[in-house]
């Protein structure tokens, strides 16, 4: 039976500029509330070591622990305990991302940008990386993968990652599964806040890494931006979030199934309709209102819907798209007439999902994209998790003297205009009998 669905339906037109900036926010990426805790567990995890991450797992997570490392003994029991099917979705899963993931790294040409001066970058992964893998109560094989496919593919010589044990002392055997098939280098059974200072800092048994990956709950976001600077991290990762845009022609069940499935990640998750159709509108709160009750996690949905949830109708699509950009979604369905016409329009998406067959919940686990996007807007700034987020491009110089006297005269040109004398004579010095 269909149930009162909590949330309503905003006009866009002749909205004004407030009640427009109060349809754009969203849960923060860092709430205030949870600061002076995670700074606390960031200073004992820096100072105690393994000490500490062993009392905030007994705390936190219900266990105590004589060892933080996953054992050999460990992966092999998680192999023999997953089913033939769950493991050939990992596998089929696994395959898709190395080939998505695969070809982002191409050659570098060698630019001679005058005779004698050849320029060029080569690509260095970085040394040691760490990824959170959010576990508790749930379990997300898919977060090991997309973390730790293009950090293998980046050429990362050394990958950690961090998850929280269950009651039992252990990881959930599809994520050890998919990590170790991913590539993963050495596994911790450490979740939390905990977990990211761990890998910031390093303890007697996590080693320090030079960067971290992935998402959890707002105190491992929290934990992640407060070490900032003192180790670099891949984005600040907000709670996730949808966006669709559709017309007449979109089917008002597939829309609400995947407005719904965006609320399940969380209360603070958002999902957002934005359709110059009213009846679309309509019909669509009819239909999640319907599905609604079907699901295992109403009332997490329910909440999320409450807090988050939004429908816009806007006068035109150009309008509907323009409202997308501002917006700036994590991901963006476009479930149009004609949705290759309105890609090239879209210019803040952290993933862009075209056609009735392209739900959100495909590149969550098995198209090949990674599912690691900007929340919160920063989808304006950033991309989605690549290969190329696991490591930098070396710029190379190699000048002939044929080459250095092609520009001397402009070099020490303009290191006189800026004072730097030593640089004009640093030039100058090459062609001195």
């Amino acid at each position: 039976m269909a149930s009162v669905l909590p949330v309503a339906i905003h006009r866009l037109s002749g909205m004004d500029s407030e009640a427009r900036r109060r349809l754009l926010l969203r849960a923060p990426v860092l709430p205030e509330h949870v600061v002076p805790a995670v700074r606390e567990i960031i200073r004992e995890v820096r100072d105690r070591g393994d000490a500490a991450l062993f009392e905030y797992t007994e705390r936190f997570d219900g266990v105590r622990l004589s060892r933080l490392e996953v054992t050999p003994e460990e992966y092999e029991d998680a192999l023999r305990a997953v089913s033939p099917e769950l493991l050939g979705a990992i596998q089929q899963a696994l395959d898709n991302i190395r080939a998505f993931h695969a070809t982002q790294l191409q050659p570098q040409p060698v630019v001679e940008t005058a005779p004698g001066i050849r320029l060029w970058r080569e690509w260095r992964p970085i040394e040691r990386v760490g990824t959170y893998v959010p576990g508790g109560r749930a379990v997300y094989p898919s977060v090991a993968m997309m973390n730790i496919v293009p950090a293998s593919l980046a050429g990362c010589r050394e990958i950690i990652a961090c998850a929280p044990p269950g009651r039992d002392g252990l990881l959930p055997p599809a994520t050890l599964v998919a990590a170790q098939l991913a590539g993963v280098t050495r596994f911790f059974k450490v979740g939390g806040a905990q977990a990211v200072a761990a890998m910031a800092y390093g303890t007697e048994s996590v080693p320090r890494t030079y960067k971290l990956f992935g998402a959890g709950s707002v105190y491992v976001t929290a934990a992640k931006v407060l070490v900032f600077g003192d180790v670099n991290i891949d984005m600040p990762a907000g709670p996730s979030e949808i966006l669709v845009i559709a017309d007449h022609t979109a089917d008002p069940a597939h829309v609400a199934s995947d407005l719904l499935a965006q609320s399940e990640h969380g209360t603070d998750s958002a999902s957002v309709l934005v359709t110059p159709s009213a009846e679309l509108a309509e019909a669509v709160v009819r239909e999640m209102a319907r599905q609604l009750p079907e699901l295992p996690l109403e009332e997490r949905v329910r909440e999320a819907l409450h807090n988050n949830g939004r429908i816009v109708v806007t006068q035109s699509l150009g309008e509907a798209v323009e409202f997308a950009n501002e917006y700036a979604s994590e991901h963006v369905e476009v479930l149009t007439e004609r949705p290759e016409e309105l890609l090239p329009l879209i210019t803040s998406a952290g993933s862009v999902f075209l056609g009735p067959y392209s739900p959100n919940a495909a590149g969550d686990y098995a198209t090949g994209c990674n599912h690691v996007h900007p929340t919160g807007g920063n989808a304006r700034t950033f991309g989605p998790l690549s290969v190329e987020s696991f490591g930098r491009w070396v710029q190379v110089q190699q000048l002939s003297r044929e080459g250095l006297a092609t520009i001397s005269d402009s070099v020490t040109t303009l290191a006189s205009a800026e004072g730097l004398h030593g640089h004009a004579r640093s030039v100058d010095m090459r062609f001195r009998e």
